[in-house]
């Protein structure tokens, strides 16, 4: 499997069988499309899930099939989508999406708490907009950096929890390059050989 990273909290997982996205957002690149058999969306936040580049796909590729949660009727209105929730399983690609988690991290207490799903492929994890235990074997991690909803605190704890022997940063569009060298310094003194930086457009093997 080849894990490519295409802008904020857009990965790209690619295999001999085919292809799958999860969250190709606003702040994403939109090649991160092409010719996937489904896309996964945690949520509906438009740097999780770019509506009018899924009605495109959707208009050139009809058969590629899009999965979330319920609350993503909001943004897709009559866009097909199949509903998931936390303990489904959908196979794409060759392997297994199995889907963890109910919410999104909560902002502030004056704004409402939304559904966000997180998902782990072939024991790679990306959990959204929270910090879901999984409760399911990691060999990945997809840990999320910079957002509203977010300190670097909780990001190091969450990542001690999951405890992969691997953690790649998403969820970075936010910081400024030296914003991003301090989150990364920071990650890397105090978590320590596990974390690995891939750069937008770059490709791991898993």
């Amino acid at each position: 499997m080849r894990l490519t990273k295409f802008g904020h909290s857009c990965v790209r997982f690619d295999t001999d069988e085919g292809a799958f996205v999860i969250d190709p957002g606003v702040f994403s690149d939109p090649a991160a499309l092409d010719g996937v058999d489904a896309v996964f969306v945690t949520h509906q936040h438009a740097d999780h899930c770019n509506d009018p580049e899924l009605r495109r796909l959707l208009e050139d590729q009809p058969e590629t099939r899009i999965y979330g949660p319920e609350s993503l009727a909001e943004v897709l209105g009559s866009l097909p989508f199949t509903t998931v929730s936390a303990g489904d399983s959908i196979p794409v690609a060759g392997t297994e999406v199995r889907v963890v988690g109910k919410h999104h991290a909560a902002v502030h207490p004056d704004i409402p708490v939304i559904p966000n799903v997180g998902y782990v492929a072939d024991g790679v994890f990306h959990p959204g907009d929270a910090l879901t235990i999984p409760g399911l074997p990691v060999r990945v991690l997809l840990a999320p950096v910079a957002a509203p909803w977010l300190k670097l605190s909780e990001v190091i704890d969450f990542i001690r929890l999951v405890d992969a022997p691997i953690v790649h940063p998403i969820h970075d569009a936010i910081l400024s390059k030296d914003g991003i060298t301090i989150v990364d310094r920071n990650l890397a003194n105090l978590i320590g050989d596990p974390f690995q930086r891939i750069a937008d457009g770059d490709t791991v093997t898993i």
